[in-house]
């Protein structure tokens, strides 16, 4: 949620986190507002000064759904879509659409994509543990450009 979207407290819970209302843009009269449990949280880490987080959800019960646990599992979402976007845009590179014209053609190349992403972050893996770093600090992008420059031969310099 934008930070400077105004969340009134309507209610504060134990974890730190409170109930609020938000209106859908479909409700301009604010007539139909929905209740909201909201989070605001830090992120240390991210390779950025501790980055403020808000997390709005429709998961209501404190006890049930505690908010560390909430915001824990919401930046974990975040590294999932992280991995997609290495595949779609990086690895694969943006707009550029699978050219088999067959079924299994375009499940061969998926599975290539996905093996390659699999060898690049096995590279990542081990050269963190080399560095006695945590992995999610290598750079996808960084990896991927030096594997491209170790298997690129000068044109002409290999004869087949």
């Amino acid at each position: 949620m934008p930070a400077n979207r105004i969340l009134p407290v309507d209610r504060q819970l134990r974890d730190g986190s409170w109930l609020s209302r938000i209106h859908a843009h479909t409700d301009p009269a604010h007539t139909n507002p929905v209740t909201v449990r909201v989070m605001a949280y830090q992120l240390d880490g991210t390779g950025h000064a501790a980055e403020g987080y808000r997390l709005v959800t429709s998961l209501l019960d404190a006890r049930r759904h505690p908010a560390r646990q909430l915001a824990a599992l919401y930046q974990e979402r975040w590294e999932v879509e992280t991995v997609f976007a290495e595949i779609k845009t990086h690895q694969r590179g943006a707009h550029v659409v699978l050219s088999s014209k067959t079924p299994d053609g375009v499940l061969q190349q998926i599975w290539a994509h996905l093996l390659v992403h699999r060898a690049l972050r096995e590279l990542m893996v081990r050269t963190a543990a080399a560095r006695c770093l945590d992995p999610d600090r290598i750079s996808f992008t960084e990896t991927l450009r030096s594997a491209r420059r170790s298997v690129t031969v000068t044109p002409g310099s290999f004869s087949p």
